[in-house]
């Protein structure tokens, strides 16, 4: 008798926690400006992550916009300033479950406050090593990269300018380009790289011999190549071409679920291009860096 009690309140629960969790129509991904949500009787700023409702209404300022995933995955950004009810932007949304789902919620997920403390509390007492120069490049493991322009990162304890230095797997040298930025942009399909699928990257300054460890960038191939141009191809048809920022964030979400995170830091790259003043994305892309290990607190 206890243990049949016991199973009706584990599936009461279970039902209760379900019911709540599909309560809300959409999760806000994105608020960029001063823009606000009506719930529960009063207005209140919109905050990343909050739970839009049935009935509720947002308001988007002049030169704002917000980003919503709804509760089976799809996603919209609206940018027209005004107010609008929770219930008309829904009948914007396809009917079904999205493809965009698990990539949306890997956002949400990992850019949550709890996440964020936790990835702190993880990194607190960690530092960096005694190198004066520092690669934002992954392990070789995780070398693989699909698209054709990568940026490389690196952080210096010592001002520029700096020599990046591109060698095939023999040590050939291949390119070679001096900057005083701690970032460069390098095109794959740049004849001085030739057909080469596997290269080495590393940073030096040019008036001392002080260089970086390298690292691999790996171009795709094989199965694995094939796996990534088809799950390309499905999420790309779910994305909206008006919504470049959203779906530049979602792709970043796609790369690193996939292991690409060289790929990943592109569209990052390519976010704070589109905003350069938008701290949220700043944000994002160092919450990115820290839980990968590809950079270390000060």
């Amino acid at each position: 008798m206890k243990k049949k009690i016991f199973l009706i309140v584990i599936a009461t629960f279970s039902f209760l926690s379900f019911a709540f969790a599909q309560d809300y129509v959409f999760k806000v991904l994105i608020n960029k400006g001063h823009n606000e949500m009506y719930a529960n009787g009063t207005w209140h700023p919109i905050k990343t992550g909050a739970l839009l409702k049935s009935g509720d209404e947002i308001k988007i300022a002049e030169n704002a916009s917000v980003a919503l995933v709804h509760k089976m995955g799809d996603a919209l950004e609206e940018k027209r300033s005004g107010t609008y009810k929770i219930d008309d932007l829904e009948k914007q949304v396809k009917p079904g479950k999205s493809v965009l789902n698990k990539y949306t919620d890997f956002i949400l997920t990992k850019n949550s406050e709890e996440e964020k403390k936790n990835r702190m509390q993880a990194t607190a007492a960690v530092h960096r090593g005694p190198q004066e120069i520092m690669l934002h490049l992954p392990e070789s493991r995780y070398a693989d990269v699909f698209n054709n322009t990568v940026y490389i990162n690196w952080e210096a304890k010592i001002a520029g300018p700096y020599v990046v230095t591109i060698t095939n797997r023999f040590g050939e040298v291949l390119m070679k380009s001096e900057t005083s930025e701690t970032s460069l942009k390098v095109n794959l399909t740049d004849p001085k790289l030739g057909a080469e699928s596997d290269l080495l990257v590393f940073v030096g300054l040019k008036s001392d011999n002080i260089v970086s460890d390298s690292r691999l960038i790996k171009k795709l191939s094989g199965n694995r190549l094939k796996s990534i141009k088809k799950s390309y191809a499905e999420l790309n048809s779910a994305l909206s071409p008006e919504s470049e920022e959203l779906n530049t964030l979602i792709w970043a979400s796609y790369y690193e679920q996939n292991m690409l995170f060289i790929d990943a830091i592109t569209s990052y790259e390519q976010l704070i291009q589109i905003d350069p003043n938008n701290e949220y994305y700043r944000e994002v892309y160092d919450d990115f860096l820290y839980r990968n290990k590809l950079k270390y607190p000060n």
